[in-house]
């Protein structure tokens, strides 16, 4: 009976803020507006580590496996319709990230991934029931392990999802780097015309066109999405199916061909069907040639994103060839700076980038027998530089590259005061005539065209052909007809 509030009327019983929920170690608490379970509760107390959630795309591939495996189970007649239609609506909520608050255990967990897959097999078979009109807790008619985990076991979910979600993330990597690519080998149109100073060794040396630094970028980059492409193929090779050790214990004969099928579908990947189960259990090799792949993206980038910064050095103490777009202040002190923002963000996302392939490469070697149980971390690693490499070249395209300007005028200026022009003279005067002039050149600050030209070394007319500095970015010898 209720007891009358102040205003005299009865007040309605205070709902439970927790339920009770009971798992083979015994009774736990939960809170009662959760759709996990007891597991699950289990492992936010025995982690509370870093604070960060799984990856919603890594849970929406374990969802995605959840879906096609109940359809499977449905055609066998493995699993009746009544649940299996029930998972499937809750494992699409899942997919479509409504039910995001509930994947709640922290990335650094206990081995192989369990308390992720029964966070995500506790939160479907709630919802699940509820769809049924069924309470959460009561685990009936759906359950998380008998009917959301029918035919499945951690070892062999966790290592499909990670794949499943490399795939879906790398497509969108791809579209970034094709447009990176495309930005930067429209600079190198656009700055075809633009002959300025190379250097090696951060030392005056030849010449070279600015849209040939950029083309010769474009080109790396091109080489890295290959290299990305041929490692994420391995990834299409699925271990569903191989249950507990790799040699299919509890499931059916059709099941492998069949889930794989249903995953092609929903995920329209091309994926393939494992040759040897207990080799993609066994095994990390292919996230780590991702990975590996992915780390030499990141090296080639953010070399191109410190030359970048390099060449837009000054504007007055610096090489100030190139102006890049200025997206915010640079300085809280120093009034009218504007730095490199976007180049240095992507120096940052590169450096952990690698730093998440050294935790990939150490996860995958420390597998033992028939599992390795390090995927949740390399899971993660992984997924993370997929996303932010993605992300960073996105930005780096559309908010840097894409509005690079050339200062042709400071290009030119430091082209004529190489030392470098000197390697041209070589073949018409002999290399230590040449070297004389370069010493000198530096010595006294007169360059080398002007310091040619006093002495007399080769006619004029002669002489303005070899130190034609066009000419000496293509292949042949200055002075002499192609």
């Amino acid at each position: 009976m209720t007891e009358p509030d102040a205003s005299g009327r009865s007040a309605a019983p205070a709902e439970s803020a927790d339920r009770v929920e009971h798992d083979p170690l015994g009774k736990v608490v939960v809170p009662a507006g959760a759709l996990y379970g007891a597991q699950t509760q289990r492992a936010v107390e025995n982690f509370p580590i870093s604070g960060l959630r799984p990856l919603r795309v890594f849970v929406r591939a374990i969802a995605q496996i959840k879906r096609a495996a109940a359809l499977t189970h449905r055609t066998t007649g493995r699993l009746d319709a009544l649940r299996a239609d029930a998972i499937v609506r809750a494992a699409d909520e899942v997919v479509a990230g409504s039910l995001d608050d509930h994947f709640v255990v922290d990335v650094f967990q206990a081995g192989a991934g369990t308390s992720l897959n029964m966070n995500v097999n506790e939160v479907i078979a709630n919802r699940a029931n509820e769809l049924l009109g069924a309470a959460r807790g009561a685990y009936a008619p759906v359950h998380p392990n008998d009917h959301v985990n029918m035919a499945q076991s951690t070892n062999d979910v966790i290592p499909t999802a990670i794949r499943l979600a490399s795939l879906a993330e790398l497509a969108l990597l791809r579209v970034a780097l094709d447009d990176f690519c495309a930005a930067l080998a429209g600079k190198g149109v656009e700055f075809n015309h633009v002959v300025k100073a190379g250097r090696t060794h951060l030392q005056d040396a030849m010449p070279i066109r600015l849209g040939q630094e950029f083309t010769g970028w474009a080109a790396t980059i091109a080489r890295c999405g290959r290299r990305v492409d041929e490692a994420a193929d391995y990834l299409r090779d699925l271990g569903i199916g191989g249950s507990a050790v790799g040699t299919g214990v509890n499931v059916e004969a059709e099941y492998p061909e069949q889930i794989v099928s249903h995953l092609r579908t929903a995920t329209a990947l091309d994926l393939r069907l494992g040759a040897n189960r207990i080799e993609l259990m066994q095994s990390m090799g292919d996230i780590v040639g991702v990975s590996g792949a992915l780390r030499g993206l990141a090296i080639e980038l953010s070399r191109i994103a410190s030359d970048l910064r390099l060449l837009t050095s000054g504007p007055r103490t610096g090489f100030d060839e190139l102006r890049l777009p200025a997206v915010q202040p640079g300085s809280s002190i120093m009034p009218g700076k504007v730095n490199p923002s976007i180049a240095e963000m992507v120096n940052q996302v590169c450096f952990q980038v690698i730093g998440n392939d050294t935790t990939v490469a150490l996860s995958a070697e420390h597998g033992q027998l028939e599992l390795n149980v390090m995927m949740p971390v390399m899971g993660h690693n992984v997924l993370m530089s997929i996303g932010i490499l993605s992300r960073a070249v996105t930005v780096f395209t559309d908010r840097c590259v894409a509005g690079i300007e050339a200062n042709e005028a400071q290009a030119a200026y430091w082209v004529e005061r190489s030392a470098a022009l000197a390697t041209a003279l070589a073949p018409h005067i002999g290399y230590a005539r040449a070297a004389e002039l370069a010493k000198e050149s530096v010595k006294t600050g007169e360059s080398i065209r002007a310091l040619a030209t006093r002495l007399g070394v080769l006619p004029p007319d002669q002489l303005d052909k070899v130190l034609d500095l066009g000419r000496m970015t293509d292949i042949g010898v200055p002075g002499r007809d192609p």
